[in-house]
């Protein structure tokens, strides 16, 4: 008799199908996280499933499996133009993402076509490929797949198409909410098939995404899973093997205080978030002429062609820094991040887990760093008392060099960059205006520093 080790593929109460252990083995995936163990035999049984489980504890294939091993069981095969499976999430770097990862498993399966819709491409020429090649599983951010079911008089039925439809999947979906897609995922729910399987998975549960399950998910089935060792009355979001950290240190130290980091870990991967798409802009300039010899790269919910081809290269990246707002902050899988740095503190304590999730992803190390001005330390004790998430003191660098009359002569010499310091500084002010109370001591430390 064969021994199946626990927690391995094979010791699922379903079996799964050989090329789909294959590919598992090709992507070096021998053990099943605890989110995927729970939610594939559900799935796999017909169940509807809403599932909560931290950032970076695998729920993309917790939900790509089930999808392949739904279709290859089906009575009927699909047609080209048949749509079996959607899956909807709210960027389209996540959508990138989980595209290439269904990649890795529809290869060993050439009858199932995949189609990807995003923002930021041609419409027309989506409607072409789908024409052409078909889509059985489908991809797509919410507007643009909304914007598909309109697209009946340029030869697209889509709303023909899913009535074949056996698995919706709703990715991040409170960040879906947050980003105001609700309307969009109502009017897509209403053109797709009530008898159907339905997966919600979130990381952050709020009384939005509950309406959600109420509306879109038929009696599911509700899966929670925290990491091992963490105990059952803790509410912690962050993965267990991150290190988080945080400094405090006046506006007039902080930029030097960055700067001085970046330098000394200039062999490693970072993220680093800021409040706003003016403030990525300028501070990508600044530290593009002050940190040497590292790639350094911007992405923000502005660039509109650009954004995939950014994420693309600084994902294959195996060092270099990626200056980013938080369009980067959810769900996102960049391979060996080492260092999640936050400029500022986001204005709630969800933003702030989501960030850090960038590193520290399914079982690997990582750290996280905020700097808070000296007003802001309290915010320790809030994440330590809101998230569970509790944070070393990491201590301020005294040998730090001055940048800031540097700073502002470059953005005064330039004046692209000095209008970017404008917008970044308004910007930023209007940012913290929505949650600061103490507002007027925080203006007074800005002027200190920007070139305005």
């Amino acid at each position: 008799m064969e021994h199946v080790t626990e927690g391995s593929w094979e010791s699922l109460p379903v079996s799964l199908h050989p090329r789909v252990l294959g590919a598992l083995r090709e992507l070096g995936f021998p053990y099943m996280t605890p989110v995927q163990s729970a939610t594939i035999p559900l799935f796999m049984r017909n169940k509807d499933v809403a599932a909560e489980a931290v950032t970076g504890s695998g729920k993309t294939l917790a939900f790509v499996i089930p999808i392949l091993e739904i279709l290859l069981r089906r009575e009927e095969k699909l047609k080209r133009s048949q749509v079996g499976a959607i899956i909807i999430t709210p960027t389209r770097e996540l959508a990138v993402q989980i595209y290439e990862v269904l990649s890795h498993f529809t290869k060993h399966f050439p009858q199932f076509s995949q189609i990807l819709w995003i923002g930021g491409r041609n419409p027309g020429e989506d409607v072409e490929r789908f024409k052409q090649q078909g889509g059985n599983i489908i991809v797509a951010t919410p507007g643009r797949l909304e914007d598909m079911f309109r697209r009946k008089a340029e030869g697209l039925d889509l709303a023909s198409c899913v009535r074949s439809l056996d698995v919706l999947v709703l990715d991040e979906a409170d960040r879906l909410l947050d980003m105001g897609f609700e309307a969009s995922i109502n009017t897509i729910l209403e053109f797709l098939p009530k008898q159907r399987r339905t997966g919600l998975f979130s990381a952050t549960q709020t009384q939005e995404v509950e309406n959600l399950v109420r509306a879109g998910l038929r009696n599911p089935v509700r899966v929670s899973v925290k990491e091992k060792g963490v105990a059952a009355s803790s509410v912690q979001k962050t993965p267990s093997r991150l290190e988080n950290y945080y400094m405090v240190c006046k506006a007039d130290e902080k930029f030097n205080q960055l700067v001085h980091f970046l330098r000394n870990h200039k062999q490693e991967k970072h993220l680093v978030f800021f409040s706003t798409c003016a403030c990525v802009e300028y501070y990508g300039k600044a530290l593009e002429a002050l940190v040497k010899g590292v790639k350094i790269m911007c992405i923000h919910g502005k660039m509109k062609y650009k954004r995939n081809k950014i994420f693309m290269e600084f994902r294959k990246l195996q060092s270099g820094i990626l200056v980013c707002t938080d369009v980067m902050a959810r769900g996102i899988d960049i391979p060996e991040v080492n260092w999640v740095l936050q400029y500022d503190p986001p204005s709630n304590a969800s933003a702030f887990v989501h960030r850090c999730g960038r590193t520290a992803r399914i079982g690997h190390g990582g750290s996280a760093l905020v700097f808070l001005l000296p007003m802001e330390e309290s915010y320790v004790n809030f994440l330590a008392i809101n998230q569970k998430c509790p944070l070393q003191e990491m201590k301020l660098q005294r040998n730090t060099v001055d940048l800031l009359t540097k700073l502002k002569a470059m953005a005064l010499a330039d004046r692209a960059v000095f209008e970017k310091g404008m917008k970044a500084f308004v910007s930023y002010v209007q940012a913290y205006a929505k949650h600061e109370c103490n507002l007027i001591f925080r203006l007074k430390a800005l002027l200190k520093v920007l070139p305005c």
